[in-house]
């Protein structure tokens, strides 16, 4: 089953390169564009700094009105002229304040040689001029384009990647909760039997004790199946004992396991009320516990700590067995996720399922330790009544 995630994984991971692959591609096509353009730009400020050569010299056979045309068409590129002396000549597109203009060319000035690099006008009388000059507008423009839609397919693909998410959980909901209750469903029938035949067996010279124990577990049955039957539907929360409900799981707990594990629980004295399912609640206890003994194989301790804060109750249960690969801290909630040879990967799902479906309710790895065990935090929201 860990393989079916780890191929969604490598699933996800490749759309999310493919998604920032087509992305840097867009932003050097764009960016290829816009020195295109640039390079343009430079070319018309070239010929409109030759332009403006000639309309000094004293040709009489120059073309005026074609030189003034050149001149005059530039309406986008701001540019100042000046001496080599850094004197303002001239200066086309740009907007002046109302006072201090001068200053405001002269600061301007020094803004566009940070720019772009001056064009060099060699003048008939040996002088020179050299023309500084902006991007236009469009160019602008282009230069914030691709970071805008960057931004839109990056949302875009979000919106998209949550919704596909928002769909597979809500489909996963609907397979567990029709499982569960399907199963409790199926459980209800071989029960009754059990129930029956507990029943008869009473009747006849069987030994009381081994009676009760087999009443017991026909009893914990139809509680499972109860558990499987709410399931996906409101659990009706009361405000519950924290401390009795664990104290019960784990004494249910101790009798079935191993006796080479053992089971620590550091238990305030008082109660803590937490609004909660108790059936449902100790399902969660049972199973962690389940799952630390499956951990250590058989052999090892469990640690259960309660810590209280203002409004909030923390609950650590801890093992001695193999511990979790940090990478699989999440993952190991997964519906399907196990590294058992024939688990079915739900427990933990379950439990997730569970927490959360309380107020305030959470779980998660708190610390996990190759070879050396693992700590489940769980929190939930105190009773206030």
């Amino acid at each position: 089953m860990s393989s079916i995630y780890d191929s969604r994984q490598r699933w996800k991971f490749g759309f999310i390169f493919a998604a920032v692959l087509i992305a840097i591609l867009s932003v050097v096509v764009s960016d290829l564009l816009i020195k295109d353009l640039a390079r343009e730009e430079r070319q018309r400020m070239e010929i409109w700094s030759e332009a403006t050569r000639v309309m000094t010299s004293e040709n009489p056979s120059l073309n005026m009105q074609l030189i003034l045309k050149i001149i005059q068409g530039n309406t986008s590129i701001p540019v100042i002229l000046c001496t080599d002396q850094d004197e303002v000549v001239s200066y086309n597109n740009i907007e002046l304040p109302e006072n201090d203009q001068a200053l405001f060319l002269k600061k301007k000035v020094g803004e566009l040689k940070a720019k772009n690099p001056p064009i060099v006008i060699d003048m008939e009388d040996g002088s020179f001029q050299y023309l500084y000059y902006d991007d236009s507008t469009i160019l602008k423009r282009l230069l914030l384009y691709p970071y805008v839609q960057l931004s839109v397919v990056f949302v875009f693909i979000l919106l998209a990647f949550l919704a596909l998410a928002s769909t597979k959980r809500a489909e996963q909901n609907k397979v567990w909760v029709g499982l569960s209750k399907e199963t409790a469903h199926q459980l209800g029938t071989p029960i009754s039997s059990l129930i029956a035949w507990v029943e008869y067996l009473r009747t006849k010279e069987i030994d009381a004790f081994l009676l009760n124990e087999m009443d017991k577990d026909v009893k914990r049955l139809q509680t499972i199946a109860e558990r499987f039957s709410k399931i996906g539907s409101d659990p009706d929360p009361v405000p519950t004992d924290l401390v009795e409900s664990i104290q019960t799981a784990l004494g249910y707990m101790s009798t079935r396991i191993s006796s080479k594990v053992a089971i620590h629980a550091d238990l305030p004295s008082h109660p803590i009320w937490v609004s909660m399912n108790d059936s449902l609640f100790a399902w969660v206890i049972e199973n962690l516990t389940k799952n630390a003994v499956d951990a250590m194989e058989g052999h090892g301790d469990i640690y259960l700590r309660i810590e209280e804060r203002d409004r909030l109750v923390r609950i650590d249960l801890s093992d001695t067995g193999k511990g979790i690969p940090k990478s699989k801290f999440k993952t190991v909630f997964n519906p399907g996720y196990t590294t058992k040879q024939r688990g079915w990967g739900l427990g933990l799902s379950l439990v997730k399922r569970i927490i959360e479906s309380l107020q305030g309710g959470k779980i998660y790895v708190k610390s996990s330790e190759l070879g050396k065990g693992t700590t489940f935090r769980i929190e939930l929201c105190k009773y206030k009544g």
